[in-house]
């Protein structure tokens, strides 16, 4: 029986058993960001570019992606895409999941004009979960956590959000590239709040 290569890219502290997990960090510098996960021992974190990987055209059966395109600028949007084409079999799953980026700007465009404080990032702030300022940890709040929504929450390296997504643009794009989409879905990424597009699109040319 023939060995199914899956990919899962952007891993972060969400490494999957039976993927090829590949992170810009390795395991050492994930345990000191996310002291409070673990991260096993025996799963291996590879820091392979995702715009140049070293397999094969057309030897991956799937490739997962969580919450990691948003932070592509629009030149590298490209190039990682045409990237997951040429990798991929025909058929092959292409799966990910971006925030909702309309969801957001309506809640944004609802919620009270109402700046209260600069960014926080001292310790206090961030175990008071203030880490966009007093008073502003809510969707009632425009300039905390909605705006960090949009562009990330900026307080470490790469969590700068460069690009948006909506289910038409979605859509657009995987017929463009030659895929087919088999499901749209929404999800929370927290448990009250980031509304998540996760799409299901699969090869066919």
């Amino acid at each position: 029986m023939n060995k199914k290569y899956k990919l899962n890219l952007g891993c972060a502290s969400r490494p999957i058993e039976g993927y090829i997990n590949i992170d810009i960090d390795d395991k050492e510098t994930m345990r000191k960001r996310y002291p409070n996960i673990n991260i096993p021992d025996d799963i291996e974190i590879f820091q392979y570019d995702i715009f140049n990987l070293p397999f094969d055209f057309e030897s991956i059966h799937e490739v997962r992606s969580e919450s990691m395109i948003e932070h592509l600028s629009f030149l590298e949007e490209k190039k990682f895409f045409l990237e997951m084409k040429r990798v991929l079999k025909k058929d092959g799953l292409l799966v990910f999941s971006v925030p909702d980026f309309e969801d957001t700007v309506k809640k944004w465009l609802n919620a009270k004009d109402d700046w209260k404080d600069f960014y926080r990032n001292d310790d206090e702030a961030i175990d008071n979960q203030h880490w966009f300022g007093n008073n502003s940890y809510s969707f009632g709040n425009r300039w905390g956590y909605l705006t960090a929504s949009i562009f990330g929450p900026q307080n470490s390296e790469g969590q700068f959000h460069k690009n948006a997504y909506t289910e038409a643009k979605i859509k657009a794009m995987m017929k463009y590239l030659g895929f087919e989409v088999v499901e749209i879905s929404r999800f929370n990424w927290k448990e009250d709040r980031d509304l998540m597009l996760n799409i299901i699109a699969k090869k066919k040319k």
